[in-house]
């Protein structure tokens, strides 16, 4: 395999973008799916190797089982199949086993087919049913604890189903069924930890995401008086396609400006498609899949009248308020935390500095609303029982989602300076994976 998949590297393509634009003048390279596979696995076999055994001990837990049938998948299950393997194949177990004393830790399947990253131990001409083989490997094992995949409050860590789980159980002796206990905290420290590789790359992932976006909201595409918001939402979605590249929901984009009209009420509704006018503020809200991980970022753009070069004075102002807001809050991030002490932290702060603030921020990685600390909803600014009394761990990767509510004296009302960016926790400072919106961009842009 070719040296530079080793990481993502830079091309040289200018984009011709002015530098007073919140914009990057390089588009990285992507790789095309056979070496992008190459990528995946490899991380997945570190991640296997080095990630597992850590929070295995962790929690003090001396063996995982994952179980999945063929299209309903634990959603763990997938993030450790090989990038080549679109979906699990009749019933897959998964298994590890920490046998203690630091020596390592055993991973096995009882499964029809080969798992590159497993050991098989299961051969049906030995003994055709394959959860009475389940049953006898754990018996070998004699585990002290049995993790398995069930959480009343994360999804993402409630990946078996009721028959699986019932299989499961009666596979086992009653001694050994007295041992399950729940993997919640182990499955969603496998989903939210990131490595130093996937960190070194998700900047480059971000920096796509970032050029896509840029590319939407500029007069390449959007001509005001005729492009709607409908057509931009489109457009981003065929340009994710045309780039080979995936989406893990629809684009969505919406209008603010000086007389009210937009889709003012809460966030469950679908606003109307706008014609795009100067002296719109757009908003918009965007997200790709590459390598694995996702990314997710809201921004601004500001439709010039004729005659203006910049976006009104209070809008501009404005935008610095939503900045400090993400200040206040990534300022509150240390490792033990809770996404609710962090929230309340968070609003005192902003209260305290007269901000009319909302957050609603949340983990990302395999997935875009991932495992991890959920930092409020926004409906739910008191805290989120069960997500947000999860506690906050180094090396994870957080969607920095938020809004301030800013009244603008040119347009005599109030509007919503919606924001996200995507940050990395390293446990000693949170920094934002590629920059963050500093600057509205301009339409058209100022040269």
């Amino acid at each position: 395999m070719k040296k530079f998949i080793l990481f993502v590297v830079f091309s040289t393509l200018i984009c011709g973008i002015s530098v007073a634009q919140p914009v990057n003048d390089m588009t990285p390279d992507i790789l095309n799916m056979r070496d992008r596979a190459g990528v995946m696995d490899r991380w997945a076999e570190y991640r296997l190797d080095h990630l597992v055994p850590e929070l295995m001990r962790r929690e003090g837990i001396d063996m995982w089982v994952l179980v999945a049938r063929e299209y309903n998948e634990d959603p763990v299950l997938l993030t450790m199949l090989p990038a080549t393997w679109q979906s699990s194949r009749r019933t897959t177990i998964l298994m590890f086993f920490d046998p203690g004393n630091g020596d390592p830790v055993e991973r096995l399947a009882v499964a029809r087919y080969d798992i590159g990253f497993f050991e098989t131990q299961w051969f049906p001409d030995e003994e055709p049913d394959q959860w009475k083989r389940f049953g006898e490997v754990v018996a070998e094992r004699n585990p002290q604890k049995i993790g398995v995949n069930f959480s009343e409050h994360f999804a993402l860590a409630d990946g078996i189903s009721y028959t699986d789980f019932n299989h499961l159980k009666n596979s086992l002796s009653d001694e050994l069924q007295d041992r399950i206990v729940s993997a919640e905290n182990l499955s969603i420290g496998w989903l939210e930890t990131r490595t130093e590789e996937e960190k070194i790359v998700y900047r480059q992932i971000n920096r796509i995401a970032h050029n896509i976006i840029a590319e939407g909201l500029s007069e390449r595409v959007i001509t005001p008086g005729i492009t709607t918001t409908e057509d931009l939402q489109w457009w981003y979605r065929e340009r994710i396609r045309d780039l080979n590249l995936t989406t893990w929901f629809h684009p969505s984009v919406s209008v603010q400006r000086s007389e009210s009209g937009e889709h003012d009420g809460d966030f469950s509704g679908r606003a109307d498609s706008d014609v795009i006018l100067p002296g719109d503020l757009l908003h918009m809200d965007f997200g790709i899949e590459y390598l694995g991980l996702t990314t997710d970022t809201q921004r601004h753009a500001y439709v010039l009248r004729q005659g203006e070069t910049e976006a009104p004075q209070g809008l501009q102002d404005a935008l610095r308020i939503g900045n400090r807001l993400q200040d206040l809050l990534t300022g509150e991030f240390r490792t033990g935390r809770t996404g609710n002490e962090i929230l309340a932290a968070a609003l005192r702060k902003a209260e305290s500095e007269n901000i009319n603030a909302t957050i609603y921020t949340h983990p990302l990685g395999y997935h875009g609303h991932g495992a991890g600390p959920t930092i409020g909803l926004w409906d739910q600014q008191g805290g989120v029982p069960g997500k947000g009394d999860y506690p906050l761990y180094p090396n994870t990767a957080h969607s920095i989602e938020l809004n301030a509510e800013v009244f603008i004296p040119e347009w005599n009302r109030s509007i919503r300076i919606m924001l996200e960016e995507d940050a990395i926790f390293d446990g000693e400072e949170t920094y934002y994976i590629d920059g963050r919106m500093e600057q509205f961009y301009l339409i058209p842009r100022q040269k």
